[in-house]
C-alpha cells in the first residue's frame, strides 16, 4: 500500500492585513543545507569509514537495506545537526540533505534507516566492537594532528582525563546512584590532547562507565594505550598528564612514574596536609583583610600518605575568597606533581585544564551525550561513541575555520549559523545543485569554511 503524503498546513488570519498561509507542501528540501560541510570534514579523515570497518557484519546478506558505512554516517551526522534521538530518523529519513551525506540521490535515492533499524543497529554492538571502536577513534584523532602539526614540531602533548555524570531516568543496565552527583546515572570518562601552548583540548576517547564506578576505573589502561600511540606519532614529545581529585591512588602515581611521564594530580585536603597549609592560610587571611580582596599564596612540602612508597611534591595554594556581602571563605588546594617549576607556575598549569568543562558541556548541551536511553549498556556506551565521533568532526570543522569569527564557536552557535540553512536540491544528468538563501547572515563564514574544505569559487 503505498504511502499517502500528508500536507500539513496552518493559517494565521488576521496576523497581517491579508490572510497567511503556512504550508509544509515543498519536495527536495532541508533545514540543514549547510551541513555538507561535515561530509568534506569525514572524507578527509576518513572517520566514518575507518569506524564502519570495526564492525562486523552480522546480518543476512540478501535481507540488508543499509550498509554499515550508511548507518554510522547517518547517526554521525544526525548526531552533528543536533539530532540526537534515534527517533528523530521517522522525519529526516527523506531529507535530501541527510540522503546525500550518506551518499544516496538526494531525490530518487531511496530513504535513510527507520528508528527501529537504528536502534536495532545500536543493540548488535557488543564490547569487543566498542573497544575497537574506541581505539579506531584515538587514531583517527592522532593521526590528524600528525598531519597537521608534523611529528617533529610537536614538543609537549598534555592528557586530561575528566569522569562526567550521565543521569539515567528509566532502567538502563548498570545505572546506579551515586551519592556525589546525588542522581542515578552512568560515569563517562572523557580524554582530550591539547599540542605544545596552543589552547584547544581535542577529544580522543570516551569511555561509558557504570555509575558506581571508581574514579580510576579504566584509568590506566587507557593512558598505557594513549602513551603508546601518542609516542609512535610523536616520538620527541613530552607527554604530560592533568586529573583531578578523584584519581589520586597510589597506583595511578606508581604508574604515571613508571611510564616517565609529567603529571599534575588534584588532591582532596586531610589532617595532615591541612596543618601544612594552616600558616600560609594565615598569612592568606591577612593580605585579604588588609586589600579587602581575594588573596592568593602558593608553597610547596614533601608529602607522602600511609600507602604512598614514598615522598611526592605537593604544591599548596592558599585561597581566601572575598565576596561583596559575605564572609571571608578559605579555599585551600592542592595539587602532587613532578614538575620542577615554581609552586605558582605548577598551578597555573594545572588550573588551565579548567577549559575541559566546557568540553563536557559541549559534548552534553550541544550533542546530546546524556541521551543514553537505551536499557543495554553496550548500546548506550555505543551512543556515547558515536557522540564523540560527531564531535570529533566538529572539532575539526571549527579547527579549519581558525582565521574567520567561527573559530571560538560553541557547537550549538557553529550548527545554527553554519548547518541550519534552508536549502532546495535540484539532480541533473551533470551535477546536484543547492538553492540557498542569499539573505543567509553567514554567507562569508560558510564559504570561508567551503573553500578551506576544497570547494572551489564559481
Amino acid at each position: 500500500m503505498a504511502e499517502q503524503a500528508v500536507v500539513q498546513t496552518v493559517l494565521f488570519p488576521t496576523l497581517f492585513d491579508k490572510p497567511l498561509v503556512a504550508t509544509f507542501d515543498t519536495p527536495h528540501q532541508s533545514s540543514d543545507g549547510g551541513a555538507i560541510l561535515l561530509k568534506a570534514i569525514d572524507d578527509g579523515l576518513g572517520l566514518t569509514a575507518r569506524l564502519a570497518a570495526c564492525l562486523p557484519e552480522r546480518r543476512q546478506e540478501g535481507k540488508i537495506e543499509h550498509d554499515l558505512p550508511t548507518l554510522i554516517r547517518q547517526r554521525c551526522f544526525g548526531l552533528a545537526c543536533g539530532y540526537a534521538d534515534a527517533n528523530d530518523a521517522a522525519q529526516l529519513k527523506a531529507d535530501p540533505i541527510h540522503k546525500l551525506l550518506v551518499g544516496r540521490d538526494p531525490v530518487t535515492g531511496p530513504a535513510l534507516a527507520s528508528q527501529p533499524t537504528l536502534s536495532r543497529f545500536e543493540n548488535a554492538v557488543g564490547p569487543r566492537d566498542l573497544y575497537w571502536l574506541t581505539q579506531t577513534i584515538a587514531d583517527v584523532v592522532i593521526a590528524h594532528h600528525q598531519a597537521r602539526l608534523g611529528a617533529k614540531r610537536v614538543r609537549r602533548i598534555t592528557i586530561d582525563l575528566d569522569p562526567t555524570d550521565d543521569p539515567t531516568h528509566g532502567q538502563q543496565e548498570l545505572a546506579f546512584f551515586n551519592g556525589h552527583y546525588d542522581t542515578w546515572c552512568y560515569l563517562p570518562l572523557v580524554g582530550t590532547l591539547t599540542f605544545n601552548h596552543e589552547r584547544t583540548q581535542h577529544l580522543v576517547t570516551a569511555i561509558l562507565r557504570p555509575g558506581n564506578a571508581h574514579a580510576t576505573r579504566g584509568l590506566i589502561g587507557i593512558l598505557r594505550r594513549l602513551f603508546r600511540k601518542l609516542r609512535l606519532a610523536f616520538p620527541d614529545a613530552r607527554l604530560r598528564v592533568r586529573l583531578d581529585g578523584g584519581f589520586a591512588s597510589p597506583a595511578v602515581f606508581t604508574f604515571l612514574e613508571q611510564e616517565g611521564v609529567e603529571y599534575l594530580v588534584a588532591m582532596a585536603s586531610n589532617v595532615k596536609l591541612a596543618k601544612r597549609i594552616r600558616r600560609l592560610l594565615g598569612k592568606a587571611r591577612m593580605r585579604s583583610k588588609a586589600t579587602g580582596e581575594t588573596a592568593h599564596l602558593f608553597g610547596e612540602t614533601r608529602y607522602a600518605a600511609k600507602k604512598w612508597r614514598r615522598k611526592r611534591r605537593v604544591i599548596l595554594k592558599a585561597e581566601v575568597v572575598r565576596l561583596a556581602g559575605r564572609d571571608p571563605r578559605d579555599n585551600p588546594r592542592f595539587v602532587v606533581t613532578n614538575l620542577p617549576q615554581s609552586p605558582r607556575r605548577v598551578y597555573e598549569i594545572y588550573r588551565e585544564r579548567g577549559d575541559v568543562e566546557n568540553r563536557l558541556k559541549e559534548l552534553h548541551y550541544g550533542l546530546g551525550f546524556d541521551r543514553t536511553s537505551c536499557t543495554a549498556f553496550w548500546a548506550n556506551a555505543f551512543r556515547v561513541l558515536l557522540t564523540a565521533a560527531a564531535y570529533v568532526l566538529l572539532q575539526t570543522l571549527r579547527q579549519r575555520l581558525a582565521a574567520t569569527p567561527a573559530a571560538t564557536l560553541q557547537v550549538p552557535t557553529l550548527r545554527e549559523r553554519l548547518f541550519k540553512l534552508g536549502a532546495r536540491v535540484q539532480v541533473s544528468a551533470r551535477r546536484i545543485v543547492l538553492h540557498l538563501p542569499s539573505a543567509f547572515p553567514w554567507l562569508a563564514v560558510w564559504q570561508a569554511a567551503a573553500l578551506a574544505l576544497g570547494a572551489r569559487g564559481g
